[in-house]
């Protein structure tokens, strides 16, 4: 083999073990029953709630949708009589520990929906989540919307 060859298989070599890396750790990130609430037609504005479980400290720092022009993580609280909702810059993820994303509290808020979200229909996310050390993972979700519950605050 000539030297080229090689330092071009070592190469190869790092780079595939790097990715190896970086998918075990956004596959180790587990994301449970995610689902999305069904809208009516207009309505430009939809919740999605799921639970996330991290093996390792981690923060959610953004999601992204193609079925909304942005996509952010809320934290709905009451104040005074009044519920509030405002986006967040991160959701931490403790190790090991569920974190749910839930009607009422956390939750991911789709805007400018490109079409109303349909019971049965299924809505793709992509989650990124950065790790203590800095490194950002990228986790695909799909979301199933359910039918809204007028009671459940969204």
């Amino acid at each position: 083999m000539t030297i080229r060859f090689r330092a071009a298989l070592l190469g190869a070599a790092v780079c595939l073990s790097s990715v190896a890396i970086l998918v075990s750790a956004a596959d180790a990130i587990r994301v449970i029953d995610p689902w999305a609430r069904a809208t009516v037609p207009g309505q430009k504005v939809a919740g999605v709630y799921m639970e996330i479980v991290s093996p390792r400290d981690a923060r959610l720092t953004s999601v992204t949708s193609p079925v909304a022009g942005v996509a952010e993580v809320h934290l709905m609280t009451m104040d005074g009589g009044t519920m509030r909702m405002r986006a967040v810059e991160a959701l931490d993820l403790p190790a090991g520990r569920p974190v749910k994303l839930a009607p009422g509290g956390y939750h991911v808020m789709l805007f400018d929906l490109k079409k109303p979200l349909v019971a049965g229909e299924k809505v793709p996310l992509t989650l990124v989540i950065e790790d203590a050390g800095k490194r950002t993972h990228k986790v695909a979700v799909t979301a199933v919307v359910r039918a809204g519950d007028l009671d459940d605050h969204h």
